[in-house]
C-alpha cells in the first residue's frame, strides 16, 4: 500500500480501512516505514480523530504485531487492572494480594514510571531483592502456586505501540484519544487478562484534566473491549490531589503496606475496594458490589491480603520481612518536617506539579536511562478541604541532600494552596461504564 496515500486520505477526514491501519501498525513495528511518515500520519490522526471501528482496527493490529500472552494454564477468570496514570497511586501493590487472597488470580503486567507519574515495577523493586523480570511461562508458575505475581511487560508485546508512543512524545501527539485508546488497550490485550478493569483518572494530576474528556476515554476503551469481544469496564477516578498520602517508590510501598496491615485507609482504600469490588464482579466471584466489597474488607481484616503480599515478594526473590519492619526499605539520607506556616483552608493542588517535585527528588525518571533513587520522595498528610494551622506539617520530605530538599519544600509549597476561605472535597468518583 501507498503510505502518502493513506496519509491524504486520513488528512482529508476520511475512515482508514483495516489493511492501511494494518500496513501502519506494521510498518511501524518492523521499521519498514520512516519515522517521518509515521509521524504524519499520526498528526493526521491527532488533528481528524478516529471512529470506533478504526480505533478497534488500530488497537487490533498493533497487538498482533507481537506476542499475545496464553494464561490459559492459570485456573480460574485472570482480571487485570489498569491505571491511566497519576500521583500517590498505589492501588495496583494493594489490589493484586486483596484480590487474590479473594481467590480471583491475578497475572499482571506493569510499566515503569515516565515523566510525573509512578510506576509500579519501580515501586515494587525498591523492596530489597525483589525482581519483576520474569518470563510468561515464570509468571504463570507463580500465580498458579499462589495466586499473584507482578511483573514487567515483555518486549515482544505489541511492539508497534513502542515504536508510536515513541513518536508521539515527541511530535505533539500524545493528547489524542483514539490513540491514547488503542495504546493502553493493545498493550492490555497483550497481556492475556479474560477481563480488564480500568482507572480512567482525571484532574490536575492526570492526563485528562477535565470529567468530558476522560469519560470519552472511558467509553473508547470499553468499546474497544465491546469490538474485540472482551470484558471491560471503567471506572472514572479523580486525580486532583494525590490518591495516597505518600509519594515516592519506598514509600508507595510504604503506604500499601500500612493499608493491607489495617493502619491506614483513606482515599487510596476507598478507589482500592472500588476497583478490586469491579475485579472480583467480572471474575464472577461475587454477585453484587456489597458482596464483592465485604470479601475484600473481611480479607484485609483478617490479614489474608498483608499474608498474599508477603508471599509474592518471597516468590519474586524480595525480602518478605518489609511487611513486619518497614525499616528495611531504603532510607533517605535527609528526613524534613514542613509545616502549613499559616492558618486557613487546604484550596487546591497543583497535583502534576508534586509528581514532578517527587521526579525531581529522584524518585522518577525525565528519561529512561535515568536512575532511580527509591528512597526519595515525600508524605503529604493534608488533603483538599482541611483546616490547618501555622504549626500543621504540610509534608515529610525523604531527600538525598539538604539541597534536594530546600527544593522540593518549594516545590511543595507552590502546588498547595492554603487561603481563608473553606471549600469541598474533590470527589473520588465521576463515573462508571
Amino acid at each position: 500500500m501507498n503510505m502518502i496515500d493513506i496519509i491524504t486520505r486520513k488528512k482529508a477526514g476520511a475512515a482508514l480501512s483495516r489493511d492501511e491501519i494494518r500496513c501502519f501498525a506494521r510498518g511501524a513495528a518492523d521499521g519498514s516505514l520512516p519515522d517521518y511518515q509515521l509521524a504524519a500520519l499520526l498528526m493526521a490522526i491527532c488533528l481528524k480523530g478516529m471512529d470506533a471501528r478504526e480505533t478497534a482496527d488500530l488497537t487490533l493490529e498493533m497487538l498482533h504485531t507481537g506476542d499475545v500472552a496464553d494464561l490459559s494454564a492459570i485456573p480460574g477468570v485472570k482480571v487485570d487492572k489498569h491505571s491511566t496514570g497519576g500521583v500517590g497511586d498505589t492501588t495496583t501493590l494493594i489490589l493484586a494480594p486483596l484480590v487474590a487472597a479473594c481467590g480471583v488470580p491475578v497475572a499482571k503486567m506493569s510499566g515503569r514510571g515516565l515523566g510525573h507519574t509512578g510506576g509500579t515495577l519501580d515501586k515494587l523493586e525498591s523492596i530489597p531483592g525483589l525482581s519483576v523480570e520474569k518470563t510468561v511461562a515464570e509468571l504463570i508458575d507463580q500465580v498458579r502456586r499462589i495466586g499473584v505475581a507482578v511483573i514487567g511487560q515483555t518486549g515482544t508485546l505489541a511492539p508497534a505501540d513502542k515504536a508510536l508512543y515513541a513518536l508521539r512524545d515527541v511530535t505533539g501527539t500524545v493528547d489524542s484519544l483514539p490513540l491514547i485508546a488503542s495504546s493502553i488497550m493493545s498493550k492490555k490485550l497483550a497481556c492475556g487478562a479474560d477481563a480488564i478493569v480500568l482507572d480512567v483518572k482525571c484532574g490536575s494530576g492526570a492526563i485528562m484534566h477535565t470529567v468530558e474528556d476522560a469519560k470519552a476515554l472511558a467509553r473508547a476503551m470499553v468499546e474497544i473491549g465491546r469490538l474485540c469481544h472482551k470484558p471491560v469496564s471503567a471506572l472514572v477516578t479523580g486525580m486532583d490531589q494525590p490518591l495516597g498520602t505518600h509519594v515516592g517508590n519506598a514509600l508507595e510501598v510504604k503506604d500499601a503496606v500500612d493499608v493491607l496491615s489495617g493502619r491506614t485507609g483513606g482515599d487510596l482504600l476507598t478507589v482500592s475496594l472500588m476497583l478490586g469490588s469491579k475485579m472480583l464482579l467480572l471474575a464472577g466471584a461475587a454477585r453484587t458490589r456489597e458482596e464483592a466489597e465485604a470479601r475484600l474488607r473481611e480479607a484485609l481484616d483478617s490479614g489474608r491480603g498483608l499474608e498474599k503480599f508477603r508471599q509474592m515478594i518471597e516468590a519474586q526473590h524480595g525480602d518478605p520481612h518489609v511487611v513486619d519492619d518497614l525499616s528495611l526499605l531504603p532510607q533517605p539520607k535527609v528526613k524534613r518536617l514542613v509545616k502549613c506556616g499559616r492558618a486557613g483552608y487546604v484550596q487546591a493542588m497543583e497535583t502534576t506539579v508534586l509528581g514532578l517535585a517527587a521526579q525531581a527528588m529522584g524518585a522518577g525518571r525525565v528519561r529512561k536511562s535515568d536512575v532511580l533513587d527509591w528512597s526519595v520522595g515525600f508524605i503529604l498528610p493534608v488533603r483538599i478541604g482541611d483546616q490547618v494551622d501555622a504549626d500543621t506539617p504540610l509534608c515529610e520530605l525523604w531527600a538525598r541532600s539538604e539541597d534536594s530538599a530546600d527544593k522540593a519544600e518549594a516545590a511543595v509549597r507552590a502546588a498547595v494552596r492554603i487561603g481563608e476561605g473553606r471549600c469541598e472535597r474533590p470527589p473520588l468518583w465521576f463515573a462508571e461504564l
